[in-house]
């Protein structure tokens, strides 16, 4: 194997995309066009023993540094698509010199590939558990023998951990909730099988929101729920803001999802979706699914404090995973939980949600940094720490 790194068009990469079982969806090249506020490239790896085959690919958005805007912290959320199976160093030497030659002063990956995975019934028992406080003290159900030689190598060639002991960074979680969607033999399971894998009180919660009369409507832009997708999208991010209210977090500007629907859906008119549900005509919950291939994606939710007991939240989920695995998914992701599962922390309700769904926890590799010029990272890490 001989590779080299260079810029490919957006067509290059999304063709690489599509030939994939999945790839991020941060890793998509409409990605780019939703962080308008970095600059951003795709990049191929070509490997010239297989006379120059396409054979890996990703998307990095610049961050430049203030006040030295011609170096930047090259950035490869959750990517990149590459063989993580092997010698590592072949794909990332020639990525370091690539965006070292171009101005990079470091680069951050998110290497798609877990470490170890937990049962449902296990993350409940620990939280149950008052002598149990973090993830890392069960043993995991399954621990993934790539993941590991990942994280060595990357280790032993100065790539630097940068995933938070706990709660959430300014970067990807390196903890996720996901519910298989398939058999380990990759056969797909049936809705009743996914069902059967839920709680009492999410199966009953579901019964409920139906047998209320909540109707769960979907939108895009190429096939608004209502004749008027921009309507649809206005109705979500008021009830997104009254969500950021109660809940106190700082929600993102109409304009943001506006970008990412239209960019999203250009790639690909099935990239996006827009889940409401609605009880008596009032907006009662709010979500949006994104799905690359085999994974789909739970990415943002917001739901009404009135009309709670109507379980309009569990109607739209169910309603996604119904979706992806009609559009043959493997993978429902949750995204993001915190390892720690002590009940005094403030994020162990957001978990017991999702243990609810009967899926399984799982650790990424997480996302790891590899200062290229040491003096303007290391300012650079001391201004993100100060900020």
């Amino acid at each position: 194997m001989s590779l080299t790194v260079r810029p490919i068009t957006a067509a290059e990469h999304l063709a690489f995309i599509e030939k994939q079982p999945s790839v991020s969806f941060l890793q998509t090249p409409s990605w780019a066009r939703v962080k308008t506020e970095w600059r951003s490239e795709s990049v191929g790896w070509f490997d010239d023993l297989q006379g120059g085959a396409l054979v890996g690919a990703a998307l990095v958005l610049h961050r430049p540094v203030p006040k030295l805007e011609r170096f930047t912290l090259a950035y490869l959320p959750e990517g990149p698509s590459i063989d993580w199976s092997g010698d590592l160093a072949p794909w990332l030497e020639p990525l370091a010199s690539y965006l070292k030659k171009n101005g990079a002063f470091g680069i951050r990956i998110g290497p798609p590939v877990t470490t170890a995975t937990w049962s449902a019934a296990q993350v409940k028992d620990g939280i149950a558990d008052d002598t149990v406080q973090r993830l890392g003290q069960l043993t995991p159900t399954h621990r993934d023998a790539i993941g590991a030689r990942v994280v060595s190598q990357l280790r032993a060639a100065g790539w630097k951990l940068q995933s938070p002991e706990d709660g959430f960074g300014a970067g990807q979680p390196q903890y996720n909730f996901v519910i298989p969607l398939a058999h380990e033999d990759g056969t797909p399971k049936t809705e009743d099988e996914v069902l059967k894998g839920m709680n009492q009180l999410w199966r009953r919660n579901i019964k409920k929101s139906a047998k209320m009369g909540v109707e769960v409507t979907v939108a895009s832009p190429t096939n608004p729920a209502n004749g008027d997708f921009e309507g649809d999208l206005s109705a979500f991010h008021d009830l997104y803001v009254h969500t950021a209210q109660r809940d106190h977090f700082t929600p993102r500007q109409r304009s943001y999802f506006s970008t990412m629907f239209w960019a999203m859906s250009s790639e690909d008119p099935d990239r996006i979706k827009l889940f409401l549900a609605r009880h008596e005509g009032d907006l009662v919950a709010a979500t949006i699914l994104v799905r690359v291939g085999q994974h789909a994606w739970y990415s943002y939710g917001a739901s009404s404090t009135e009309k709670r007991d109507v379980r309009g939240s569990n109607a739209l989920q169910w309603a996604m995973i119904q979706d992806a695995m009609a559009a043959g998914a493997t993978t429902y992701d949750l995204r993001g939980i915190t390892p720690t599962l002590s009940t005094d922390d403030s994020h162990v309700g957001l978990i017991q949600f999702k243990v609810g769904t009967g899926g399984q926890a799982v650790e990424y590799a997480g996302e790891w940094d590899l200062p290229l010029n040491k003096p303007i990272y290391t300012a650079f890490d001391v201004y993100m720490k100060r900020r």
